[in-house]
């Protein structure tokens, strides 16, 4: 069974976009201001996917271990 985690962190994003991770904390923290989170809040899978176009199931596949 393929277990997927339902937050992203910012290696996950390095590894979705190509871009380094320092990119990828400075998006999450652009994500939780726009949907106005706590810093101590996660960011899930569908919400990253809302907030940057790229389709669930593509974030999913980088997910899965």
């Amino acid at each position: 069974m393929n277990t997927i985690r339902a937050c992203i962190y910012p290696k996950d994003i390095q590894l979705i976009t190509g871009r380094s991770e320092r990119y990828g904390r400075k998006l999450l923290q652009t994500i939780k201001e726009s949907l106005d989170k706590e810093s101590h809040q996660f960011i899930t899978v569908d919400e990253f996917s809302e907030y940057t176009g790229i389709k669930e199931e593509i974030v999913c596949q980088y997910l899965t271990f």
